[in-house]
């Protein structure tokens, strides 16, 4: 399944059902997606601050933002929510987030075979021409993606 299914996964409504989970808490919020990628957003709050003398949103926030849309980058990709486990999800801080702004997670899913699936994306916090983060990982489907 290396080209792009078409997707019976709706992240929209995925998103609007609120599923109680560590993404409804932190307060991500669907944005925008393609046949392989999602689109989403982590909005600014004081509680998830990680240097109270600087304002910067901490770290774990931002991964787990990168995290989600890079799983419901692979679900498009493989045209159905399917139980995965991330594997592997480096990601590479470039530098810290505005103070009071919206961090947007894109990820992408660019390759999936039987039982993994390979993703990258980036966060940014306005312009995805000056990201704060870069991301890529694998994710494994529990009973397989095809």
């Amino acid at each position: 399944m290396s080209e792009t299914a078409p997707s019976g996964f709706d992240p929209q409504r995925f998103f609007s059902l609120g599923y109680a989970s560590h993404g409804s808490r932190l307060g991500v919020a669907y944005r925008a997606h393609g046949p392989d990628w999602a689109e989403l957003a982590l909005p600014y709050r004081e509680d998830m601050i990680g240097d109270p003398a600087s304002g910067v949103l901490a770290s774990g926030p931002i991964l787990a933002l990168m995290d989600m849309a890079t799983a419901v980058s692979v679900w498009l990709k493989a045209g159905a929510f399917r139980p995965q486990a991330t594997l592997d999800l480096r990601i590479d801080y470039l530098r810290p987030a505005t103070p009071g702004r919206t961090v947007i997670g894109r990820g992408e899913c660019y390759r999936i075979t039987r039982s993994i699936a390979f993703v990258r994306g980036q966060a940014h916090d306005g312009d995805p021409n000056d990201p704060l983060a870069h991301v890529a990982g694998t994710f494994m489907a529990i009973e397989g993606y095809r």
